[in-house]
């Protein structure tokens, strides 16, 4: 099987050219040799590369700056999208799209199932959203809907809050928004065995578990001293979302089931904080 990965120099990207299964011929592009915007660039490399799949990393992720930048955000979240939809339609390929826990606007009580009505907060959700409605257009297209990536690379939680845990002796970190955080390794693994399985339609993945951001910096902390990345010492305070305002609002709780995605790969993720772990020992063997 041949794949063309999109966004190939981004976190996710990165991770699904790291571990390419056996049997898998695989191209790749980083954002600035395949501009995902361009209708023409995209038609002419997927007419190139011949592809049987399409996993497309590629995206636009600032969720604050998108509400003052909704052309652009639109213009890869979306018309991007449709773009890489339409060529692989033309080429008899299959599309694999990333989505976001963010088209939920995180009113649940309960895990979102992938049939829930979407609701957005922002604009970045809503491009998110209108990616997906774009990636089904294609009739063979699967959608992936993850949380709060990230990866010893690029720009994400973890590595922010470890730059300013060695700047700063204490940090203030919202308590009221729960998640899952997922490990860019860990989602690209479960990207290749959904491939594997030709699965179809609207999936949720994320590693195990539940948490705030709050306790997800705690982790963060205990963890990184533990593995010697950090030596000091940082008191970390939980606040509510209204002591930290920003831009784009937030869902309080976009938790994703993923029982039916276990049920494809034949069982769970790790353990959110396993998967920290594992990120945080790659980062320290690297230096």
């Amino acid at each position: 099987m041949k794949a063309l990965v999109t966004g190939a120099s981004g976190q996710l990207g990165r991770a699904l050219r790291a571990a390419p299964p056996e049997g898998i011929e695989l191209v790749s592009f980083g954002s600035e040799e395949l501009d995902i915007t361009d209708q023409v660039a995209v038609m002419r490399a997927v007419e190139r590369t011949t592809p049987d799949v399409i996993l497309n990393a590629a995206a636009y992720t600032a969720v604050d700056l998108a509400e003052c930048e909704e052309a652009r955000a639109l213009a890869v979240n979306c018309a991007g999208v449709a773009h890489l939809a339409a060529a692989a339609h033309e080429a008899g390929a299959k599309l694999v799209h990333i989505s976001s826990d963010f088209v939920f606007d995180g009113h649940s009580g309960r895990p979102y199932l992938p049939e829930d009505p979407p609701a957005p907060l922002g604009v970045y959700g809503q491009t998110k959203l209108a990616g997906e409605e774009a990636a089904r257009a294609n009739g063979d297209s699967l959608i992936v809907r993850t949380s709060w990536v990230y990866s010893a690379h690029g720009s994400n939680f973890v590595r922010t809050m470890l730059r300013l845990m060695k700047e700063r002796d204490e940090l203030r970190v919202v308590t009221d928004q729960m998640g899952t955080p997922t490990w860019a390794t860990s989602l690209a693994q479960a990207l290749w065995q959904l491939v594997d399985a030709d699965a179809r339609g609207i999936v949720h993945f994320s590693d195990s578990g539940v948490c705030s951001w709050y306790d997800f910096a705690v982790a963060i902390h205990e963890e990184a001293v533990g593995a010697g990345l950090l030596n000091r010492i940082v008191r970390i305070v939980p606040i509510a979302t209204a002591e930290y305002p920003t831009s784009a609002k937030r869902p309080y709780y976009s938790v994703l089931d993923k029982a039916g995605t276990w049920k494809i790969l034949g069982g769970p993720a790790p353990h959110w904080r396993k998967n920290l772990r594992l990120m945080l020992k790659e980062m320290n063997n690297n230096g």
